[in-house]
């Protein structure tokens, strides 16, 4: 039996983690297998979907790498690497749901009720059978007991959540439904549904649900639960990827830092842990620097270029072997990209602006002249490299008889406007000597 799952995401305006997390476990799986991995979107609820809102869904699983394999050829196809499809819409299914509540009418297995259309539940208990959570048995309810019937189609004509969802695993084949344990308390309805089709229920995997790190559940105003909080702040892809694999489930050898293809091959069902996850952002943010720290050149540039013009500065003025230095300085020293603009991006802004009281505290009237005959001394400096610019500041500060760092700290304001970065001596040299004796000059001229 090929392996067929599906993602089944509603469009409401953002991907949430455990979502993300949830397509990521089906993605894998089917990868492992050698199965199929399809992209539903269920958006029979009209009023609350959007265009908008399903671009977010696919813009959020394309940012992950997580590629379907099947949907429908579409004039505006937005689908796999390929582009050749789209995924599928339930809003385009109805004719199949209209189809499968006639067939349960005639059977005598679902009934009109006030203008709905009820299914008839079995009265019998329901084993579900979980690769994860194990075999789990759900009795009737008191409350149920006396009416366990559940609606599948509202009186306004529009098919309920668990029918269409069950309708579409049936008409697609998918073998497998991996989702949240939320939905647990669903899957008796799915699988006597399953069964007055006659059809053979998947196998259900319920992973553990997603918590904050505190053990509360993670609702969408908190802290990481939109995917796109992600994308904003510059995280690097293949870290989210490694560290929602963690949530839930564990490589035989804890591993932290695993390439998404390895993953592949170790990842398996038997293997997703039983207890909740806690989402912990400091790991997640400590693992993204090791991310960065190990990306390849090229795309650290991309990534870092990116970053620093959505802060409103503009690296593309400047030549190209300019801005990779600068970068070089930067790389290693922070865990996010969204951090590079306050680090390095002193690189790439005309004027400098300092701190007033970090200033006052550098540049004292006993101070001043110390810098102006550091600056002096850098004017003079025939290779204005890191060696040579140390070795002056150094020289400057025998010779004045103080300590390195009553130099270092306001030279690297004037050149920064921070009173941290880059190493000092190699930023200086990829400014040059024109701007560095500038930005000194400046702020020499502003403190008198």
């Amino acid at each position: 039996m090929s392996v067929r799952v599906r993602f089944a995401p509603s469009p409401t305006g953002y991907l949430h983690i455990g979502g993300a997390r949830t397509a990521l476990f089906n993605w894998l799986y089917a990868r492992h297998t050698g199965g199929k991995f399809i992209l539903r979107i269920e958006d029979t609820d009209a009023a609350r979907n959007s265009h908008e809102a399903v671009k977010v869904i696919l813009d959020g699983l394309r940012w992950l790498g997580l590629d379907w394999d099947e949907g429908p050829i579409t004039a505006d196809a937005t689908g796999p690497s390929k582009g050749d499809c789209g995924p599928y819409f339930q809003s385009a299914r109805k004719e199949n749901y209209q189809r499968r509540v006639e067939a349960l009418l005639s059977r005598g297995l679902a009934y009109e009720h006030e203008g709905a259309i009820k299914f008839k539940m079995t009265r019998e208990p329901i084993l579900i059978p979980d690769l994860v959570v194990g075999d789990v048995v759900r009795p009737l309810t008191d409350r149920e007991e006396l009416d366990p019937d559940w609606v599948l189609v509202r009186s306004d004509g529009q098919p309920v959540f668990h029918f269409v969802n069950v309708v579409d695993d049936l008409d697609m084949g998918i073998t497998h439904v991996i989702r949240g344990e939320d939905h647990l308390s669903n899957t008796a309805k799915h699988i006597a549904l399953f069964n007055a089709f006659g059809v053979r229920p998947p196998k259900y995997a319920h992973i553990p649900l997603i918590l904050n790190k505190d053990g509360s559940k993670m609702s969408k105003r908190d802290t990481g639960a939109s995917l796109a909080t992600y994308l904003e702040e510059g995280y690097a892809n293949e870290a989210v990827v490694n560290y929602l694999c963690l949530l839930g489930w564990s490589p035989k050898d804890n591993r932290e830092m695993l390439p998404v293809k390895d993953v592949v091959e170790l990842f398996d069902l038997p293997q997703i842990l039983r207890h909740n996850a806690r989402f912990d952002m400091d790991k997640l943010n400590w693992l993204n620097g090791e991310y960065l720290r190990a990306m390849a050149p090229d795309r650290f540039y991309e990534m870092s270029v990116h970053a620093l013009a959505r802060a409103g500065l503009n690296p593309d003025g400047h030549p190209l072997p300019y801005v990779k230095a600068a970068l070089d300085t930067c790389r290693g020293k922070f865990k996010l990209f969204s951090e590079l603009p306050a680090y390095g991006g002193f690189y790439f802004r005309e004027e400098i602006t300092c701190d007033p009281e970090a200033a006052q505290k550098c540049f004292t009237p006993e101070n001043k002249p110390r810098v102006e005959k550091l600056r002096d001394a850098f004017g003079k400096l025939a290779t204005f490299d890191a060696a040579s610019l140390e070795a002056a500041l150094k020289a400057v500060a025998a010779e004045l008889g103080v300590k390195v760092g009553v130099l270092v700290h306001p030279v690297r304001l004037a050149c920064t406007g921070s009173s941290s970065g880059p190493s000092l001596y190699h930023l200086m040299e990829v400014l040059g000597k024109d701007k560095v004796m500038q930005r000194i000059g400046s702020v020499l001229t502003v403190s008198t």
